[in-house]
Parts: structure tokens; sequence; C-alpha cells
């Protein structure tokens, strides 16, 4: 398990990533991924309830799936927090099926955790707020062209979103976009900037495999500040 402590947009988080090791399925080993999340937060004085945002990465989509099923029991109630998964196998050793990163943030005053739900209800939550900050699930549908996907659907909701939360397209911190392995970084980037005025500080394009469901091409995560 790879533990990081961030100092970043003036608060504290504990960053985790790690591979499940492959021993009895991969519902079975995201329960062992998630204790073992428990046991490196509690070393710091935190634990699941303080998780901001979770990626699982799965072998294929039965693993992706299964293992979703698990997070969305664990990560629920104070733990419920924003939430993405992919099928990655590019980024698995062998022999494994499920991977995670999870960031979690050190408690403190005017940081409570608010979470934002979809209408109706899905199994991502739409964003949570923690004082002065957003942040929001990976965002993604299935129009036929990643142009179609950007442009007239994903980044203008996130625009939406961001503008709901007190927050904008100036005041994004971090764009992570999991891109889909037939698509280009540099294409992705020029239609970012056709919705934002300019990058975020921190933009990056990831090459998976796949999603929740066939035909999306790109699902894109943002960290902004608020007022």
């Amino acid at each position: 398990m790879r533990e990081s402590v961030l100092d970043w947009l003036g608060q504290e988080f504990m960053v985790l990533s790690a591979e499940a090791p492959a021993e009895g399925g991969p519902e079975k080993d995201t329960r062992a991924l998630f204790a073992a999340f428990s046991d490196a937060l509690a070393r710091h004085g935190l634990g699941l309830e303080h998780a901001v945002r979770s990626r699982l990465y799965g072998r294929d989509r039965a693993a992706r799936d299964a293992g979703s099923n698990v997070r969305m029991e664990i990560l629920s109630g104070p733990a419920r927090c924003a939430t993405s998964s992919y099928i990655a196998p590019a980024r698995l050793n062998d022999g494994v099926n499920i991977a995670m990163d999870l960031m979690a943030l050190r408690p403190g005053a005017g940081l409570e955790k608010v979470v934002r739900e979809n209408n109706p209800p899905r199994t991502p939550c739409r964003y949570i707020t923690c004082g002065p900050l957003m942040i929001l699930s990976g965002q993604t549908c299935t129009d036929p062209t990643l142009e179609t996907q950007v442009l007239g659907d994903i980044l203008p909701r996130i625009g939406r979103y961001l503008r709901e939360a007190g927050s904008g397209w100036d005041r994004v911190a971090e764009a992570n976009c999991f891109l889909h392995e037939s698509e280009s970084a540099a294409h992705m980037r020029e239609l970012f900037l056709k919705a934002a005025s300019c990058l975020p500080p921190r933009f990056a394009c990831h090459r998976v495999s796949g999603y929740s469901a066939p035909g999306k091409l790109i699902e894109v995560e943002v960290t902004a500040t608020r007022t």
C-alpha cells in the first residue's frame, strides 16, 4: 500500500493506493482492501467516515461491478463520498482483480462533509462539499462520440454543478480525465479548453479500458474551491 500525507488547498489529506491480493474473488478482495484502508487511516487518527474520494479499478466488467457493489455498501452513511470506477487491466499486476485509491480529509473547524445527492439518487452522489472544498464524483455519459460526450453533456453538467456549489471553472484546482484507450489525450485537452477558459493547475488524462456501462469514452473528476 502507498500512503501519502498531502498538504493541498490549505488542508491535510491522507491518500491511499493499493491492490487487493486475489484470494477469494472481487467481492472478498474489495472487502479486504477496505479493511486494510481502515487500518491505515486509523494509524493517522482517521477513519472511512473521513473519506472524500474513492476510485476503483477492476480487471474486467465483472470485477468492476462486484467491487463497486461492495464499495456502495461500505462507503455509506458518514463514509459516503465522491466516487468513480473503471475497467483498467493495464493498471493491475498479474493476478490482481481490484485496486483502489482513497483520499481522506483531516477534519477541522468548518470542514463538515455535506453530501449532495443526484435527483433521483444514484449509486454515486453528485458531489460532496467540505467547507471551502467541492469534490465531484466522476461524470460520464453514453453519447456517440467523445466530442458530444464532453461538450454536449459532461462539461456543461460539471459547470452547472460548480455554480450550484458556489464555485466555477476558475476555481477548479484539479481535473482528472479517465479517457478510453481508443481516444487521444491531446484531443481531450482541446475539448476541455472549449468549455473552460484555461486548464486547472492540475490536469491529467489517464488511459482506461472501460466504465460502468458500454459506450462511454470519458469520465471526468473535478476538485474545486468554493465560496
